[in-house]
């Protein structure tokens, strides 16, 4: 048996078992060690304990085909203007197959300057997100750092690459967000200065609804919801622009109003309408308007009746005379009101009265002033003629 156990047949098997249980112990140690390179350099990957003029073999993925490379005197792989393809798990082995060395190669770029935006839908919430300028290839972590007055945390999602600011400073004139990634190649911090009562666009307004009223086929109710994004308070009001036109019109009409639902009473009969909206905040001159909500198509009511409907409990004078400012819509605008009607004929009465009470008093001042003339003129000539008899001989 002791015969057995030292025949050449019995030690190859010994070694082929070894040089196997080796190569598993590799693919173990593998994980315990990354080395991070830059894509289009030379990479040096050190053998570890290997000695200087000592023979090793450098494996990739368990084969012995390697990329572009050279292996100085002390052992060390180097890899020549590495692409994507000389990434691995790479393993150093010695003359009599031990393993050395073992670690796996990610390559990439270290960051570069983020885009860096920030979206404001209310008072109580900010989220900023950003987007790379340079693709890495590597994983990344981010951190961030709001600066002001009075400085709010900014909560970091990494997978979408945003973080949110909730109960921000909103009336603090300027804020500082500072975001910086790092990965196995180094880091890089980007800034953003921004004002939040300028960034401030609430959402679009929701569950937008158009509906005919009956009798009427001149006029549509429109309806909708205060974003849900939007505070639910009346500190914080929204004004809601409305623009409506017949579908295949160029033209849209429009309104403004803060009352909800509003009636239109200028729809065109028989034809479907286009309907929309949009909202801002009403205090804050500097906030945007949202976006557009999505278009309802609607048209008036249609159809005979024996009796007369009432009116409906929005009427004309229930519409809105708010005005915000200017915008650079390019419709035309619609506000139609019977009150504002009834105060515009009083104001149109009360400036003619004016007019001709005005008129009448200057009149009346011309008068007296040729007169007064007249009288003078008739003086003149009578003292002339007493100055002429007096200078007269007798």
């Amino acid at each position: 048996m002791p015969g057995r156990l030292r025949s050449p047949a019995f030690l190859t098997v010994i070694r082929f078992v070894s040089l196997h249980l080796s190569q598993a112990q590799t693919q173990t140690d593998e994980v315990s060690e990354v080395q991070f390179g830059r894509l289009d350099s030379n990479v040096t990957l050190p053998c570890g304990k290997s000695l200087t003029r000592t023979p090793v073999t450098w494996h990739l993925n368990n084969s012995s085909a390697l990329p572009w490379h050279q292996v100085t005197s002390d052992g060390s792989l180097v890899l020549l203007q590495v692409d994507p393809s000389a990434q691995g798990d790479y393993s150093c082995w010695d003359s009599r197959g031990r393993l050395l060395h073992a670690v796996q190669l990610r390559l990439g770029h270290p960051p570069g300057l983020l885009n860096i935006s920030c979206q404001v839908p209310s008072y109580m919430h900010v989220r900023c997100s950003w987007v790379d300028t340079v693709k890495t290839f590597l994983p990344s972590e981010y951190t961030t750092s709001l600066r002001g007055k009075d400085s709010k945390p900014c909560i970091v999602d990494a997978v979408r690459k945003h973080c949110d600011i909730l109960h921000p400073a909103i009336w603090q004139r300027l804020h500082v967000l500072s975001v910086t990634e790092t990965n196995g190649l180094g880091s890089k911090t980007s800034t953003l200065y921004f004002k939040l009562r300028e960034l401030l666009k609430p959402d679009p307004p929701e569950s937008v609804s158009v509906g005919q009223i009956v009798g009427f086929s001149d006029r549509l109710m429109v309806s909708w919801n205060i974003p849900s994004s939007w505070p639910q308070s009346d500190a914080f009001q929204l004004v809601f622009h409305i623009r409506y036109r017949p579908l295949g019109s160029r033209f849209w009409s429009e309104f403004y109003s803060m009352d909800n639902p509003v009636v239109i009473s200028d729809a065109l009969a028989g034809h479907l309408h286009q309907v929309q909206g949009r909202s801002r905040d009403e205090v804050n001159n500097e906030s945007q308007w949202s976006d557009w909500s999505p278009l309802q198509l609607e048209q008036p009511w249609e159809g005979q009746t024996d009796y007369v409907s009432a009116e409906p409990e929005i009427l004309e004078q229930d519409m809105p005379t708010f005005q915000p400012k200017p915008d650079t819509s390019t419709a035309r605008t619609h506000l139609v009101s019977v009150e504002e009607e009834g105060n515009l004929g009083l104001v149109i009465v009360l400036v003619l009265l004016l007019v001709v009470v005005l008129a009448t008093v200057l009149s009346l001042i011309l008068v007296v002033w040729f007169r007064q003339r007249r009288r003078d003129h008739v003086s003149m000539q009578e003292v002339a003629s007493v100055v002429k008899m007096k200078s007269v001989p007798i």
